[in-house]
Order: structure tokens, then sequence, then C-alpha cells
């Protein structure tokens, strides 16, 4: 009796000497819950607002010939954040 469970010890041993570890989860599935959940809906909001204080800002943004500046910082940059940049890709809220 001692014999066999020493030997099926060492056959479970091997056996699982010989397998690769599985990892629960990963940072990037949170980032891309996180970012899904949280990020991409702020990022909609400030679109949105900054679209609103684009206007209002429009009439001194054509005086000063800065427009173009202005639509950028407000609601390009935004929008780009919501709608063109891959799920989870948290490096890219900082590129201009």
């Amino acid at each position: 009796m001692k014999t066999k469970l020493v030997t099926v010890i060492c056959v479970l041993a091997l056996l699982g000497a010989g397998t690769t570890p599985c990892y629960a989860s990963s940072d990037s599935d949170m980032e891309v819950a996180a970012d899904a959940i949280v990020v991409r809906p702020a990022c909609l909001v400030a679109t949105v607002v900054g679209s609103v204080l684009f206007v209002v800002a429009l009439p001194w943004a054509a005086m000063s010939k800065s427009v173009k500046k202005t639509a950028h910082a407000l609601v390009v940059r935004p929008a780009r954040a919501t709608f063109s940049r891959p799920l989870g890709d948290m490096e890219a809220l900082n590129d201009d």
C-alpha cells in the first residue's frame, strides 16, 4: 500500500512538473474593463463639453486666428480618445 502511494505521488509530481502555469487574470483585462466602463464615457462627456466650449469661445478664437488650435484642443483630442483609440490602450490618451 505504501509503495503504491509513493508511486502515485511520484507520477503526479512528474506530470505536474511538465504543465505550464495558468494565471487567473492579467492587467490588460482590467484596463479594457476600466476603459469601457469609466474612461470612454468620460471621454464622450469631455467631447460634448468641449464642443459647447468651442462654440462659446469661437468668436475670440476667430479674432485671435487660433480657431484650428482651439478646435483641436477642445473637440478633436477628446473625440479621438473616445472613438478612434483601441479599447484598453491608455497610452494613446497621452499622445497628441
